[in-house]
């Protein structure tokens, strides 16, 4: 029976010669003559887990947690072991996750291939700085440990390498020290972008976590204004907050998107409305803190059947207001925005990874609903913005860019090549190396 995979973002579409469930650390690579790729659980939004034609390695049969040292906060797992997994067991026993994406639901291997980063970037960096060591199955190698000190070059192009240089089988991590599993939050209306700026500022000094929701259709004087949301681990004689209630699931595959003009601007208008406060401040459980998606299952059906695509940008701190700027009145223009609109400024730790996306700047990212030609038309135009100012797009997120916007965004690639195990392809490397 031939099974369709998909990412997160429902486009594209890929059709693998052969999927493979990984329950081994041992054993040699399944695939035959096919290419091979590492699957996850498929959050990343565009083809960067998907291998048209190939074999893909599911690797959510690793699962297991091979050790926790409660004294320094080191945890030992399998690379398809969710986050969330984690948090379930750390949490209860004062301890988080060093760095955490906007959804709980994604993999080690996942997070440490795409090298995912957080609120709080500006104080700790990405994924890939709090990983001791990981071990590695490659086709040409078997099993190589690789660690900042051991195998330090396929240790640096492996996070952030997009599962091209081997099957990671396990990772340690750093976890960090929590009193409870309480945020205590700040949550901010502002009015325009110069707003929001003149907030990251003051806010990166005194708070761990940082990040803004804006209303990408806003324009003239309102332009980029939101909500920012600050927060730190609760102190710990802070009562722990309740977790939240039961989780929904958006129920149905509608045939066309619930996202269009009218209903982005009705909801978006709403939204920031709901708080007439300057401020609000509250003690909150971690989980809708951090992930206030994952309380709603299958949430990207909303988008229909042709689902839709994520862009994500970072631009660099000297011209970011004014990239930023440009990229919102180009989206405004356009009509075709997004609910999930997500701005915040990265630190300037450096990132570990070859090809890891974070870097200083601003990053922005956003959803939009799959309409053909004219959504394309519309990243397209967002490119040029990002590529003039020096910026990128993350692979992550990308369904679409030209492999010449890659190679600048990345200019460590040919660097990368290098360690790409030689079975190893996806979709994603295959389009952006097509020249």
């Amino acid at each position: 029976m031939t099974v369709v995979y998909a990412s997160w973002g429902r486009y594209p579409k890929a059709t693998p010669a052969a999927v493979y469930r990984a329950h081994w650390t041992d054993e040699d690579l399944p695939g035959g003559s096919h290419s091979v790729l590492p699957y996850g659980n498929g959050r990343s939004y565009g083809d960067s887990c998907l291998n048209d034609g190939g074999a893909l390695l599911d690797m959510r049969g690793l699962d297991r947690v091979l050790n926790i040292d409660r004294s320094t906060g080191t945890l030992r797992c399998e690379a398809g072991v969710l986050l969330a997994d984690i948090l379930s067991l750390v949490v209860p026993i004062g301890w988080f996750l060093p760095v955490t994406p906007g959804t709980r639901f994604v993999t080690v291997g996942g997070a440490i291939a795409n090298d995912v980063h957080g609120k709080n970037h500006h104080r700790t960096g990405t994924f890939g700085q709090h990983v001791l060591c990981l071990a590695l199955r490659r086709s040409d190698q078997g099993v190589v440990l690789c660690s900042p000190t051991e195998n330090a070059e396929l240790f640096h192009a492996t996070i952030g390498g997009l599962g091209l240089t081997g099957a990671i089988l396990w990772a340690e991590i750093q976890l960090r020290p929590i009193a409870n599993p309480g945020v205590n939050s700040e949550t901010i209306r502002f009015a325009n972008l110069e707003a929001f700026f003149d907030l990251s500022e003051e806010s990166d000094r005194d708070y761990e976590y940082t990040v803004a929701w804006i209303d990408c259709l806003a324009r003239g004087k309102s332009l980029g204004r939101g909500f920012f949301m600050r927060g730190n681990h609760a102190a710990p004689q802070k009562r722990p907050p309740s977790p939240p209630g039961k989780t929904h699931t958006f129920p149905i595959e509608p045939p066309f998107p619930l996202v269009n003009a009218w209903s982005l601007r009705a909801f978006n208008t709403l939204y920031y409305r709901k708080q007439m406060a300057a401020m609000h401040r509250a003690i909150t459980h971690y989980e809708p803190f951090f992930y206030p998606l994952d309380g709603i299952l299958h949430w990207n059906r909303m988008y229909g059947r042709q689902g839709f695509l994520q862009y994500q940008c970072v631009v660099p701190p000297g011209s970011a207001e004014e990239s930023i700027r440009a990229l919102l009145e180009t989206i405004a223009a356009a009509k075709n925005g997004s609910f999930l609109a997500v701005l915040k400024v990265f630190g300037d730790r450096r990132s570990p990874g070859l090809l890891s996306f974070p870097r200083p700047g601003a990053t922005l990212a956003l959803d939009f609903p799959n309409q053909g030609q004219r959504t394309m038309d519309l990243l397209n135009n967002l490119d040029k913005i990002v590529a003039s100012s020096g910026g990128a797009v993350y692979p992550a997120k990308d369904a679409r860019m030209s492999g010449d916007h890659f190679r600048q965004y990345f200019p460590r690639w040919e660097e990368f090549q290098r360690y790409i195990d030689p079975r190893f392809s996806s979709s994603f490397w295959r389009r952006v190396m097509r020249t």
